[in-house]
């Protein structure tokens, strides 16, 4: 993969049933990506949906341009008591599963911060709703229809607007050497709801904060 400038994407975390589920990605990082990376130090490598302060920490500890990694909206907005709050919610439950509020501030610190190591990725993973709300629900959060909506929401809160195309548009095409898109997306500060479901074949698809407001709304050019 060296020697052809081919990237490791990963989802970084151990699947071991000793190991605790909110230790999965910092356990991998100790275990086998910092080895591996001492190992093979020109391996470029992108840690896919980061969730951690231990991930922040390693990706900004590396040689710049060799890792990165990518943020869902969800791990910037959400922690794990949003998994649970008001019940059982399994339209907010992914993996990696969502964690701490510390390790979400770290996210959003690093993503806000104007790094190239970090860039968008939604990881958007839509599931019927019959196979969300089961006694064996599936992983994965629809959020495809709100995630610009969102990355905006986060920059503004850290009076980072200013960063966020890079985050969204250049980081992830530069650092995989590839040219960037030239088509373009209009952010418009306007109050939209998001839909409650979307149809899809037999049932439907509930998607991130369904039935609630959001303030930037993705118009395309």
């Amino acid at each position: 993969m060296v020697e052809h400038n081919m990237p490791l994407l990963v989802h970084g975390e151990v699947t071991s049933p000793e190991i605790d589920m909110f230790d999965r990605e910092k356990v991998f990082i100790e275990t086998i990506l910092s080895p591996l990376v001492q190992k093979f130090p020109r391996l470029k490598v992108v840690m896919e949906h980061v969730t951690t302060m231990d991930a922040v920490k390693f990706v900004e500890s590396c040689t710049e341009g060799f890792i990165a990694a990518t943020v869902t909206p969800q791990h910037l907005v959400l922690n794990r008591n949003s998994l649970f709050q008001g019940g059982l919610q399994p339209h907010n439950y992914c993996l990696p599963v969502l964690k701490r509020e510390i390790h979400r501030e770290a996210l959003v610190s690093a993503v806000t911060s104007g790094s190239k190591r970090f860039f968008i990725g939604t990881d958007s993973a839509p599931h019927d709703r019959r196979k969300k709300e089961c006694s064996c629900g599936c992983a994965g959060i629809y959020n495809a229809p709100v995630a610009l909506s969102l990355y905006a929401k986060v920059f503004e809160k850290e009076n980072a607007l200013d960063k966020l195309e890079a985050f969204t548009s250049f980081n992830g095409p530069d650092f995989y050497g590839l040219p960037r898109n030239n088509s373009k997306i209009k952010l418009s500060k306007t109050p939209w709801k998001v839909p409650e479901s979307f149809t899809y074949a037999s049932g439907d698809i509930i998607p991130m904060f369904a039935g609630e407001m959001l303030d930037w709304l993705p118009v395309p050019l």
